[in-house]
């Protein structure tokens, strides 16, 4: 429920703070003193799109706030999965700055545009002269029968289903958009891994490769220096292991005068180890090389391969090689069992084409069984309101598509006159007769739907009499209910609100503002009065207007 409303800088608006109560509430004034502003206001906190003409001072930023009870609307779940603090008094707040930069926030939390609006739409609806062509569109009529109907549950689970079936029917025709050119690809493909797996791709193999290629093509020059290595290791008179033996005995002798040449003894006795060592390195080494062209052909070819290869894949490592043979290897895979795939698809596809059916069927049987009661509660309330002949012809029929909403068509005609021909309502109905059936389906849907705060926009546009009496009584029946207003310009719906509200505009000097408040009993009578027999506030008028207020 909309317990108040804060306007800063709005169009005309310089400052407006108003608050709401339950049931229901009429707002009034002349033309042009700006009700439609009041709406726009509201339909921006509620989630609209602005721009810098909202600016009544472009100087200075345009502020509007709305906050609302919706402690009995169960919106804990919405607040919790977008991360808001939930509050039974739930404030919504909009900025449009002089840059025509646009800030939303819920509860002092900044959000998206689209989390606001998603919120406003659970809080008010709207329903001006313009939104009643809804009533014209299948996709609102689906929703009446469906409100009517309890559907809710099963569209949700039809939405699910819906789902998975449109992907597994998207994966489905890409693997028959593949299976067109899958032979030719799977040969190129089955000819380009071969090569891959033909070729040495271990980690490291390009660099021993190479290390083995430097060593195998200068393997006489490697020969020659190991045996001269070897030579100046082992030379009985100038070999370095004889001439270390020597140091040795010497560095022996010295280690008992002292620390000193014990640790000089030390080093050449190390020293002596690891020539040594080395010297053996030396003569296997020398053994183990020798000429080998068979293998050197086998490096170089191998290495030509891996060059080949990165030239081919336009690759630069051995690691971007495995990478695409494990892509090939899969493209392969997936061509060689296209056929058992896409015999699986076809299988799951016809399993999820059932279960839609099973639940568009359910969906099916139980708007045609409200058929009836929604033709006859429709009727009843127009021959309320004046339209006693109107009648409507609704059916239901099984479609041959899945639809977003279920699989049919829906016929829902209209005719005013008796012995009428029926047609589409779009083509048959006039805006006042229109804005009588829209009322009408609002007021039964009030009874199926939570409806927190329903706001009319001078949907009585067109009627009068009697008949604007009766719309009257109908908003004042729903407000016992939900939150209702309605912007009027006739008396007699005015006359049935809880509470009356007057929008005005004010010249001071040079600037014209627009504001609102709430009329007090004397006010209202005034006011009756005036939208009765104009300004001049005649006996009859004022009579008129007290016997209106009595009646509500």
């Amino acid at each position: 429920m909309l317990t108040k409303l804060s306007i800063t800088n709005y169009a005309l608006i310089d400052a407006l703070e108003v608050s709401f109560e339950a049931g229901f509430t009429t707002i009034t004034g002349e033309t042009g003193a700006g009700k439609s502003i009041l709406l726009g206001g509201l339909s921006l906190v509620l989630g609209k799109r602005a721009d810098l003409s909202s600016l009544k001072d472009t100087t200075a930023k345009c502020i509007i706030e709305a906050q609302f009870d919706v402690g009995a609307y169960g919106l804990q779940t919405f607040f919790e999965q977008r991360d808001l603090d939930y509050d039974d008094q739930s404030i919504l707040r909009r900025e449009i700055l002089p840059s025509g930069k646009s800030r939303a926030f819920i509860n002092d939390t900044p959000v998206t545009l689209d989390i606001l609006s998603s919120l406003g739409t659970r809080l008010v609806d709207v329903h001006s002269q313009h939104q009643t062509m809804q009533l014209t569109e299948q996709e609102f009529q689906f929703r009446v029968i469906d409100a009517i109907g309890g559907n809710a549950a099963l569209l949700e689970r039809y939405s699910q289903q819906l789902s998975s079936y449109k992907t597994l029917q998207k994966e489905l025709e890409d693997l028959l958009a593949y299976e067109a050119t899958a032979t030719k690809e799977l040969d190129y493909n089955s000819f380009l891994l071969e090569e891959l797996e033909k070729a040495p791709l271990k980690e490291g193999i390009l660099e021993a490769l190479e290390e083995e290629q430097e060593q195998l093509s200068n393997v006489e020059q490697l020969l020659e220096l190991l045996a001269q290595g070897n030579q100046l290791m082992n030379d009985e008179q100038l070999g370095i292991l004889n001439g270390l033996s020597q140091l040795q005995q010497t560095s022996q002798r010295l280690r008992g005068f002292g620390k000193q040449y014990q640790n000089l003894n030390d080093r050449v006795q190390s020293i002596a180890l690891e020539l040594a060592d080395i010297a053996t390195e030396l003569q296997d080494l020398g053994e183990d090389v020798s000429v080998n062209p068979q293998r050197l052909t086998e490096v170089n070819d191998q290495l030509q391969m891996l060059h080949d290869l990165f030239k081919k894949h336009q690759a630069t490592k051995v690691s971007e090689l495995t990478t695409i043979k494990e892509e090939l290897a899969e493209k392969v895979d997936v061509s060689l069992n296209l056929t058992d795939n896409i015999q699986t698809k076809r299988k799951a596809l016809e399993e999820q084409e059932t279960a839609l059916d099973t639940i568009a069927n359910s969906i099916r049987e139980k708007r045609t069984k409200i058929l009836p009661q929604l033709k006859q509660s429709l009727e009843t309330q127009l021959t309320h309101l004046g339209m006693a002949s109107a009648t409507f012809e609704i059916k239901v029929n099984a479609s041959t598509d899945f639809k977003s909403n279920g699989k049919d068509d829906l016929s829902f005609l209209f005719s005013a006159n008796k012995g009428g021909t029926h047609g589409e309502l779009k083509k048959v109905a006039s805006g006042g007769e229109l804005s009588r059936i829209m009322l009408s389906i609002k007021a039964i849907l009030a009874s199926y739907e939570s409806l927190p705060t329903l706001m009319f926009d001078e949907i009585d546009t067109g009627v009068s009499g009697e008949i604007s009496n009766k719309m009257g009584e109908i908003m004042q029946q729903m407000g016992q209910h939900m939150q209702v207003f309605s912007i009027t310009h006739l008396p007699q719906v005015a006359a049935r609100g809880a509470s009356q509200f007057k929008v005005y505009k004010e010249t001071l000097g040079a600037s014209t503002s627009t504001s609102m408040r709430k009329l007090n009993p004397e006010e209202r009578i005034a006011e009756l009065a005036e939208m009765l027999g104009g300004k001049s506030l005649s006996e009859s008028a004022i009579t008129h207007a007290k016997e209106l207020l009595e009646k509500q």
